[in-house]
C-alpha cells in the first residue's frame, strides 16, 4: 500500500503535506538500513502499520494551533512525525531512551523540514513537563503512562479533550484498564479505517 491511502482518508491535506507524506517511504527505507527501527515486514507496510495507525489520533482529535504534545517512546518517530505533518501549527516533542532511534527522528524531521518537531534521548520519567497532551504507541501499560504523564501536562480548566493521554493500543485491554482505575475513553480504530490491520486496534484517551 502506498501513500495514496493517506489522501484517501484525509482528503483535506494540502499538496505540500501530501508531498511530505510521500517522502516517508524513501526516508524510512534509507534510515532503516542504517539503524533498524522498523521490521522488514513492516517497512513494506509503512503507510498502514505506522503512518495511518499514527493518524488514527487525527481522526479522534484535531489539535489546535500552539498545542504542546509529547510523544513517549517514539521509536523511529511514531505517532509523532505523521501527526506533526498533519498538524503543522502544533508543537511536538519526541522522546525515546534509545539514542539511535532519536537520531532517525532527527534526520527524518530535518529532511521533511518539520519546524514543529523537537526530540531528545531521555527516559520519559526525566522529561520536563508543560505539555497539553501525551501520546504513545504500545509503549507501556495505561497505569504506567498515567504515572509518567500526571506531572507533564499543563493545568487547565477541565473540558473535554483539553489535555490528557492519547495512547494507541491493541487487543483485549480489560485487565489493563481495570488496573488503571481512572476515567478513560476507548475508541475502536476500525471505526475510522477499513483495513483488517485495524480490527483490534484502539485509542485510549485518559483525561488529566
Amino acid at each position: 500500500m502506498n501513500s495514496s491511502i493517506i489522501k484517501h482518508y484525509f482528503p483535506e491535506i494540502s499538496k505540500r503535506q501530501e508531498d511530505k507524506f510521500i517522502q516517508l517511504q524513501d526516508l524510512y527505507e534509507f534510515w532503516n538500513k542504517k539503524i533498524n527501527v522498523i521490521s522488514r515486514k513492516d517497512i513494506k507496510e509503512l503507510y498502514i502499520r505506522h503512518v495511518l495507525h499514527s493518524l488514527a489520533i487525527a481522526k479522534f482529535i484535531q489539535f489546535k494551533p500552539k498545542t504542546g504534545i509529547v510523544d513517549f517512546g517514539t521509536g523511529g518517530g511514531f505517532p509523532g512525525i505523521p501527526l506533526a505533518l498533519m498538524f503543522p501549527s502544533s508543537d511536538f516533542h519526541l522522546v525515546d531512551s534509545i539514542a539511535k532511534k532519536v537520531k532517525v527522528v532527527k534526520e527524518v524531521s530535518s529532511e521533511l523540514e518539520l519546524e514543529n518537531v523537537t526530540s531528545e534521548s531521555k527516559r520519559v520519567e526525566k522529561v520536563a513537563g508543560g505539555f497539553d497532551f501525551v501520546i504513545s504507541r504500545a509503549v507501556a501499560p495505561a497505569r504506567k503512562l498515567w504515572e509518567w504523564a500526571n506531572n507533564k501536562t499543563e493545568a487547565s480548566i477541565s473540558k473535554r479533550k483539553t489535555r490528557g493521554i492519547i495512547a494507541l493500543k491493541g487487543g483485549d485491554l480489560s485487565l489493563e484498564m481495570k488496573t488503571l482505575d481512572k476515567p478513560y475513553e476507548e475508541i475502536n480504530i476500525k471505526n475510522y479505517f477499513e483495513e483488517p490491520f485495524f480490527e483490534s486496534k484502539k485509542i485510549i484517551y485518559i483525561p488529566l
